[in-house]
């Protein structure tokens, strides 16, 4: 079979921390397959493929593109050998039609100079019909779901006349439906000669769309495997050196809790916008329980993420804790107040990528480490060790935290949150982009805190996660809450029935949290 890609010993070191990032791996893709690269955070996956897409330079080993020796050194490069990337973080610009940001960088013009916005739209339109995707070349891209924004970045490499596809993590924020419909594309891609590496965490997806799987451990490869002749337990096994269930032991739910904080009646209308990004929302989070959101991007889920955090004020309604009004205290009043909060955005929201770890962990407790106004610096080194032990994080006090893995970084920002919490935490997409080990370790704190009478606020799209930790489910569908599934309804519910209600199918009548 012809190989489209063939990457032999692979070395890449990254100097400051001396970690050996990729070990002399190979890897080989054949044309027209789906090869998912899995592993756990850390293990080396990313980096190999931003040396194939030319973002990190290989220290040694060599890389071959349709039997052709390159020496790939920019995403410019990579993108004329026929290779392209969708990261797991969408690269658009929302105030962009759909057609612009796929042409963007390669751009038609009509003369020397001018934009030719038709023949952007033609040619996009084009690409979009012989797929058969279900986007719009002329809509703004603000105006998408998180599902069509992926089609977008998968337009944009096609557009380029891409043979080899590189996804990372691409089903993190989609529905059943929209991964149904994702991996019905990608078979087709296929099936017309397209050759196609998937990062990711997911075994039942690795199961069901790759034809081969390649597994790394610690910066080397160590498995390649025809997808059919292996099963989940034995990819888990190589991934983590041992099988990782992510079922997570707790104490039995009690329904009768305390309440600690409560939504009356809230909306979020932003000037010049007929529909609220949030429509009279109402719900109680209560003590010892682990209360989850569901929702497709776009749906008010984001909306309710920056309203918790202090960062988007309300139009109207109340929000009460303990029986006090914070509806318009900002983010800052409501740390002060001890609001605990561990955000999608773990790398620009989340975490000061430059600064160092220890930096990081006392971002909002810095008096606490200080002396007549100067930093006591011993202390702030015992204090990050122990948090780094307890928390597992692989990574030293004094390494900027953005030289940590995606797991590592949400490990840091765990330890950092639940140190300072007091009674309630908000917890948004904690997951999105972990393996399983990292993964079942952020449910066992939730859990944890769960079990210590904590309320426990999950907003996430993972339908897995939420299913599996939450004792109640608010699902929401256009900033509205059209059901609250609670005890036997939330045991016997299927993904397909969330997915119903996350669309707009299906509604609940008059649900309240």
């Amino acid at each position: 079979m012809e190989h489209a890609v063939e990457m032999r010993g692979i070395v890449k070191i990254y100097p400051e921390t001396g970690l050996r990032a990729n070990d002399g791996v190979d890897l080989t893709l054949n044309k027209g397959q789906i090869l998912c690269l899995a592993g756990e955070n850390g293990a080396g996956k990313t980096t190999l493929m931003k040396v194939l897409y030319g973002l990190e330079k290989p220290d040694a080993g060599t890389i071959s593109v349709m039997g052709n020796p390159v020496s790939i050194t920019s995403p410019l490069q990579a993108n004329r050998l026929g290779i392209g990337m969708v990261h797991q973080h969408f690269m658009l610009v929302d105030d962009f039609t759909v057609a612009q940001n796929v042409t963007l960088g390669k751009e038609p013009l009509k003369g020397r100079f001018s934009y030719d916005l038709k023949g952007a739209a033609d040619a996009v339109d084009a690409v979009i019909r012989k797929h058969r995707f279900s986007i719009d070349a002329t809509k703004r891209v603000g105006s998408l779901t998180v599902g069509q924004k992926q089609q977008v970045e998968i337009v944009k490499m096609l557009y380029r006349d891409v043979d080899i596809l590189i996804l990372d993590e691409p089903t993190a924020v989609l529905t059943e439906q929209e991964i149904e419909s994702l991996f019905i594309t990608l078979r087709a891609l296929a099936e017309h000669g397209t050759s196609l590496i998937l990062i990711t965490h997911k075994l039942h997806e690795i199961t069901t769309i790759s034809d081969r799987v390649a597994i790394m451990r610690q910066g080397a490869m160590v498995g390649d495997f025809p997808t059919d002749s292996v099963d989940g337990k034995q990819i888990s096994r190589l991934m983590m050196g041992q099988s990782v269930s992510l079922v997570v032991d707790r104490l039995p739910y009690t329904p009768v809790q305390h309440p600690v904080l409560r939504f009356d009646n809230v909306s979020v209308l932003k000037r010049n916008q007929q529909r609220p990004l949030l429509n009279g929302v109402s719900f109680t989070a209560r003590s010892g329980e682990i209360l989850g959101f569901a929702g497709v991007g776009g749906n008010g889920l984001g909306v309710l993420e920056a309203v918790l955090g202090g960062f988007l004020p309300i139009s109207s309604g109340a929000i009460v804790h303990k029986d006090e009004d914070i509806s318009r205290l900002d983010s800052h009043a409501l740390r002060k107040r001890g609001l605990a909060y561990v955000p999608a955005d773990r790398l620009q929201v989340g975490s000061a990528l430059q600064a160092a770890v220890s930096e990081n962990l006392i971002v909002d407790a810095r008096n606490e480490f200080s002396r007549h106004g100067v930093m006591q610096r011993k202390k702030i080194e015992q204090h990050a060790q122990s948090l780094l032990k307890t928390y597992s994080v692989k990574g030293s006090p004094s390494m900027p935290i953005g030289t940590l893995s995606g797991g590592n970084i949400q490990k840091v920002i765990l330890a950092r949150e639940i140190t300072q919490y007091q009674d309630y935490i908000v917890f948004s997409e904690p997951t999105w982009g972990l393996d399983i080990a990292s993964s079942r370790f952020v449910y066992e704190r939730m859990v944890q805190l769960r079990d210590e009478g904590a309320a426990v606020l999950l907003i996430s799209s993972n339908l897995d996660e939420i299913l599996a930790v939450s004792d109640r489910v608010i699902v929401m569908y256009r900033g509205t809450i059209v059901a609250v599934l609670e005890s036997e309804e939330l045991r016997h519910v299927t993904k397909e029935d969330m997915g119903a209600y996350m669309l707009g199918l299906r509604q609940q009548e008059a649900p309240h949290g």
